[in-house]
């Protein structure tokens, strides 16, 4: 079997996975609170998750991979979108505002994440499905010391817990020094966390012994992964900026609430999103959506294949630059393999890629390499000859399965890229037309051609050893000369 080997943020090191069951390997990613649409950041775990699924369900079959993705529906954040509907005029209830922005934001965020190839979780659950769950938690949580009720709330004793901290490497002090916590007088700590919250008459709530009210945010994924993972699962993860405060207040409630078992073994955390060098903001002007770029023409395919180009553990800079790149590269891909059905397994060199730490750049370069020995099969080297028995059309069906392993030139879902028709012909009238005008020395019929190819989407590239067409981000071959 494959052995696969992940960066615990916890240990700060590689480590090689060993599944508590091999036969129902577990985990839990965070997911969106859904009072608005994703934003690109939003994506990337979507997309890096999607890939050790993909991993996973190849090494060790689809029936033992147990993955979850919640949604948050409960959140002050989603109360004020619903409110500012209601200032805009609607005269319905708070609540029923409140259940259709959240309805509507699921359905944004099912439509774009479709869209970037990546698979539905097994489960996706509500966190108001576990409210129950949630308030059985907190008070277990009471009972042991761990947590204490004041002034409607119920609040973390983090002292309580002398591990808190070992996820993002600081101490409770160097905390709450750095950081920005809210204070409230009935805190006995500042980093204090709150479990449970009061709620107004209008306010989502839920009766529970501490009055009415509605859970803190950390405590939702405690529950909810306790109930569909059990106390101790394999991999947790999201983007590096949930570490701190989010997933190290998982860690403590759970653990304090569970002593005896691991909660999660491995946690994966993938790096920040720049927009061309500089940090996303609404500010600076570089804040987008995942739907703002699909609207803009951009598909799915090529915001995936973007993701996939930097390792996940290094901060990834969105660039137009990368993804008139990312498109030009899927275009040839397709036109290799079109009309292919996929082999049965990927090329090893890429399922190792993606084994070692999900080093998707490591297997992009290996497709790049198969993809050269499909054009050129002459120059096909000894690995890939040893692999397919010299077989051209056999390294086009392993090329295609190992590309599915990204997640790429699949039609799971559909939306994606169509294959780059055959170019070779313009290209030899370009080059017959550049040779006449040497001679005549007049190149109208050159420039216009030229015109006509950027038109369509097609780069121009014109050398000592001829000329060379790259279809281009924007491509339409409906507007290719005839």
């Amino acid at each position: 079997m494959v052995e696969i080997q992940l960066t615990n943020t916890r240990s700060r090191s590689k480590e090689r996975l060993v599944p508590i069951d091999p036969q129902n390997l577990r985990m839990y990613l965070c997911g969106p609170t859904v009072y608005d649409r994703a934003h690109l950041g939003n994506a990337r775990p979507v997309v890096v998750f999607d890939v050790l699924y993909r991993l996973l369900r190849h090494v060790y079959g689809a029936d033992h991979i147990t993955y979850v993705r919640n949604f948050t529906d409960v959140d002050d954040k989603i109360n004020a979108a619903a409110l500012v509907r209601r200032q805009a005029g609607d005269p319905r209830p708070l609540e029923e505002l409140i259940r259709e922005r959240t309805e509507e934001t699921i359905g944004w965020y099912h439509a774009d994440m479709d869209a970037l190839g990546a698979l539905r979780p097994d489960h996706e659950p509500r966190a108001t499905d576990y409210i129950p769950q949630m308030i059985a938690m907190i008070e277990e949580l009471v009972a042991k010391g761990h947590a204490y009720a004041a002034k409607g709330h119920v609040l973390f004793d983090v002292r309580s817990f002398p591990d808190y901290g070992q996820l993002s490497g600081r101490s409770v002090d160097d905390m709450i020094a750095g950081a920005r916590v809210e204070v409230a007088p009935f805190k006995r700590d500042p980093m204090d966390f709150v479990l449970w919250k009061p709620s107004d008459a209008e306010l989502p709530g839920w009766d529970s012994p501490w009055g009415r009210g509605r859970p803190g945010w950390h405590i939702e994924c405690s529950a909810m992964s306790e109930a569909l993972l059990g106390r101790s699962f394999d991999i947790h993860g999201g983007g590096i900026d949930l570490q701190f405060p989010h997933h190290e207040n998982e860690i403590a409630q759970s653990c304090c609430a569970h002593p005896h078992d691991e909660f999660a073994r491995i946690w994966l955390h993938n790096e920040m999103l720049q927009v061309e060098g500089r940090k996303m903001s609404k500010s600076l002007g570089n804040f987008f959506t995942v739907r703002d770029l699909l609207d803009q023409g951009i598909p799915g395919e090529v915001i995936r294949f973007v993701f996939l180009m930097t390792h996940y553990r290094k901060p990834m800079d969105w660039t137009a630059e990368k993804a008139r790149e990312a498109e030009a590269v899927l275009r040839r891909w397709r036109g290799l393999v079109a009309g292919i059905e996929p082999a049965a397994s990927p090329a090893p060199a890429v399922t190792a890629a993606l084994a070692d730490d999900l080093n998707t750049a490591g297997a992009i370069a290996e497709m790049h390499r198969m993809a050269e020995a499909i054009r050129n099969p002459d120059a096909m080297q000894d690995d890939l000859r040893q692999l397919t028995g010299g077989d051209g059309l056999g390294l086009k069906r392993i090329f295609l399965a190992s590309a599915g392993m990204l997640g790429l030139l699949t039609d799971e879902l559909g939306g994606w890229i169509a294959p780059t028709p055959d170019l070779s012909p313009l290209a030899a009238r370009m080059q017959a037309l550049r040779t006449e005008a040497k001679v005549s020395k007049d190149f109208s019929a050159v420039d216009a051609l030229k015109t006509a190819l950027a038109e369509a989407g097609v780069e121009v590239r014109m050398t000592a050893q001829g000329v060379e067409l790259i279809p281009g981000a924007g491509f339409d071959a409906a507007r290719l000369p005839q």
